[in-house]
């Protein structure tokens, strides 16, 4: 335990749970442990996110600084980024099942893989027969979290019993309690009514897993000795249980006590009391019980509050009573078993000495649990969490040589119908089969890639362009998109941006294959499918549209379909362009989306094969601006997060980075380069390229070298470690438009970058 001191290394705390006055024994706890720090370290910021079930039904403190409705997933990705902008240094999670969104509580892990910051998570239930679902939030939590703390130690046993989690991992904190003073119950009884009767208590939230039952039926026996004896039934009805039967629970154990003849002996306190409120009460009881019918809860924090208190407790074995009872310090019966209910009230009720010495015994457990010591305790584990939190330090970078194309990993995620879509790490996954977008990339890349040697080249040239001629369907006069592992459609037409690709990639394989069989072959499917532009009104749709005449117009210059696509278009972007921008946004939409790039590199090619140079001075200009964009403080490449998308005149938020969008700029910078003849264009197509090689935010490679492959993108936490087909084809496509220029003096790295 951390010596006792008003200092902390940890200044500023984000604390994420349910809070006061939600009314539910989680919302107690994270209220408790809220003013437990602020107290014990005055001078640390905590910050609340509570959990809203109900959306604008609670009156939240100021300690409150932002809520998350529990169902609404964005709630979570916006709250991620409040707290990575807050300056908070860790996050401190409380963790129970039904109060997150999405099965088994997902949605939590969506936020937490959204931060940087160290992880603490308190879990106020630890499942030792979880659903599938359950299984796989908990293993989540343990991959993401620093530390994990448990409140009993049969929690640690099941985390590492059943979840395999590493000890060093876990830490057992007790659950806290109130630091008040050992009082006899005869000097308070009389606040409540209660004066000259001996008084047993059962206090939460009412619901059938309490066992108030048991304890009803027991009274009878116990009555006959002490027949003044009160058995005070404390708290509201449950929300839940309110919201699906009203009263009727509460209604049925009264009817109980009136059936065991005990009506007179029991009083239901109808209210959720606040914190002081409860201990006074606790204060008045003689004996508490708990006589919960669930073996494996872990955590009772009205048990701990018993015992902070100095209550002899009678109670159920359940996993948390049998370790803070254990030595003595309280009673065990069985579950359900009423007469040894009724033996050990009576006993305790006979015996004043007895149930003084039990009550000495209890209080003394109950200091180590006071709200102080938690604090202290949980904060010296997140400033050991946060002191062995990664190091960034600035070096010179070096001049990184661009990768030689490899073409291994693109063939590792092919078969004879195609390219696979997705992989685990760099396995294949088959449940997600095929897609027309990637088949058109790797299509393109196979015309790239110059020193692939002539068999394989003619294999997987006919493999993706059967793939791509398979998938044109004539009755929609469309291009289907995705393809199960089985090579049945999932569609009868692609959407407008796979359609687009696909017209890009066959007019790119007529102007690059190698073999003349092949551009006949990709200029006849152009013919054929290309009139389908006309019709396409997504803009990037367009834009790759625009790309693929552009490539044919320079494989059979003076190509009329070509020429009709590429005066279509530009002049609606020149239209949008001037109804969105304002001095700061330079840019075709109000919002940022995928590929951006690829918008100007569009307007630069078709204005140089139009003889247009109003469409190059606009593609130049709207390219400086999504470059200046992508770069961040440091001066490097920084691909615009996918959740920065569809965000109107909002600044690009830095997560999570995508392959395609470092390629893209390669690709249009490339284009400025050939209009302009300016090194600059080079500089920052080479900028881009580092983004693949570790000159990135996180000072991480994306580029796997030694096999061709691509790790999905940069998260918050590091690398999205999965290889999929557009991340493979987008770090291979670069290298070949890179290598071109690899003769250059430019280097690839800027002038500094960090690395870990």
């Amino acid at each position: 335990m951390a010596e006792a001191t008003n200092a902390t290394a940890i200044n500023h705390l984000a604390l994420i749970g349910n809070f006061l006055p939600r009314q539910c024994g989680l919302a107690t706890f994270t209220t408790d442990v809220y003013t437990a720090v602020r107290h014990r370290f005055p001078d640390t910021r905590v910050d609340v996110y509570a959990m809203d079930d109900h959306p604008g039904k609670y009156d939240y403190p100021e300690a409150v600084v932002g809520t998350i409705p529990q169902n609404d997933l964005s709630a979570y990705f916006d709250t991620a980024r409040k707290i990575e902008a807050s300056g908070a240094k860790a996050i401190w999670l409380q963790h129970e099942y039904g109060i997150y969104g999405g099965p088994a509580g997902e949605h939590i892990l969506a936020l937490l893989d959204r931060t940087t910051l160290p992880v603490i998570v308190t879990l106020h239930t630890v499942l030792e027969k979880p659903s599938a679902d359950e299984r796989r939030v908990l293993e989540g939590l343990l991959r993401r979290a620093a530390k994990i703390i448990v409140m009993a130690e049969r929690g640690r046993d099941i985390l590492q019993r059943v979840y395999g989690a590493n000890l060093r991992q876990v830490v057992m904190i007790p659950h806290g309690v109130p630091d008040r003073a050992l009082v006899d119950p005869a000097d308070v009884k009389a606040n409540f009514g209660w004066a000259g009767r001996p008084v047993v208590l059962t206090f939460g939230l009412l619901a059938p897993n309490k066992g108030i039952e048991t304890i009803i039926a027991a009274l009878p026996k116990a009555v006959e000795h002490h027949p003044n004896l009160l058995y005070v039934v404390l708290g509201a009805t449950h929300p839940n249980l309110v919201a699906h039967e009203g009263e009727k629970y509460r209604d049925r154990l009264k009817a109980l006590a009136e059936e065991k003849g005990v009506a007179a002996n029991v009083e239901f306190v109808d209210a959720f009391l606040e914190h002081d409120e409860l201990i006074d009460y606790l204060q008045a009881a003689d004996i508490y019980v708990t006589p919960y019918t669930n073996p494996a809860q872990i955590t009772s924090g009205t048990l701990s509050y018993a015992i902070g208190v100095g209550k002899p407790v009678v109670s159920t074995p359940y996993v948390h009573a049998t370790e803070i009872l254990a030595d003595r310090h309280g009673v065990l019966v069985d579950f359900g078993d009423v007469a040894a209910f009724a033996h050990e009230i009576d006993a305790l009720l006979s015996n004043d000495g007895d149930r003084r010495r039990l009550s000495e015994r209890a209080y003394a457990r109950g200091r180590t649990m006071i709200w102080p010591r938690l604090a202290e305790a949980t904060m010296e584990e997140t400033e050991a969490a946060v002191a062995a939190r990664p190091r960034r330090i600035a070096k010179p970078a070096p001049n990184v040589k661009p990768l030689t194309p490899d073409f291994s990993a693109v063939e590792r995620m092919s078969d004879s119908t195609g390219m696979l879509q997705h992989s685990i790490y760099s396995i294949p996954d088959r449940r997600h089969g095929y897609c027309i977008d990637d088949n058109a990339r790797a299509l393109m890349l196979v015309s790239a890639m110059a020193d692939l040697d002539a068999e394989r080249r003619d294999k997987w040239m006919t493999i993706y362009g059967s793939f791509l001629q398979y998938a044109w369907n004539p009755d929609k006069r469309r291009f289907r998109n995705f393809m199960n592992f089985d090579r049945t459609w999932c569609e009868d037409e692609g959407s407008e941006d796979s359609n687009g690709r696909t017209l890009w990639a066959l007019g790119v394989t007529a102007r690059d294959a190698l073999e003349q069989k092949h551009r006949d072959w990709a200029g006849a499917m152009f013919d054929i499918t290309a009139s389908i532009a006309f019709d396409l009104g997504s803009l990037r749709a367009q834009a790759f549209a625009m790309l693929g005449a552009a490539a044919m117009l320079e494989a059979r210059p003076g190509h009329e379909l070509s020429r009709s696509i590429l005066q279509r278009f530009p002049d609606m972007h020149l239209e949008m362009l001037a109804g969105t921008r304002r001095p700061e946004w330079q840019w075709f939409e109000i919002v940022l989306a995928y590929d951006n790039a690829r918008l100007p590199e569009a307007l630069i090619r078709a204005g140089r094969a139009l003889g247009r140079d109003d469409l190059v001075q606009c593609g130049l200009s709207t390219l400086e601006w999504i470059c200046t964009t992508q770069t961040s403080p440091e001066g490097r490449f920084r691909a615009v997060g996918t959740e920065s998308f569809h965000r109107p005149y909002g600044e690009p938020l830095q997560f999570d980075q995508q392959p395609l969008e470092a390629q893209a700029t390669v690709d249009a910078c490339l284009a400025a380069f050939e209009a302009t003849g300016d090194e600059r264009w080079m500089k920052e197509a080479k900028r881009a390229y580092g983004w693949f090689l570790g000159m990135n935010d996180l000072d991480l490679p994306l580029a796997s070298p030694n096999d061709g492959g691509c790790f999905d993108g940069l998260m918050p936490t590091g690398l999205n470690r999965n290889q999929g087909a557009e991340s493979i084809l987008a770090l291979q496509l670069a290298n070949c438009a890179i290598s071109r220029l690899s003769q250059e003096a430019v280097p690839v790295a800027g002038e500094t970058r960090a690395v870990a």
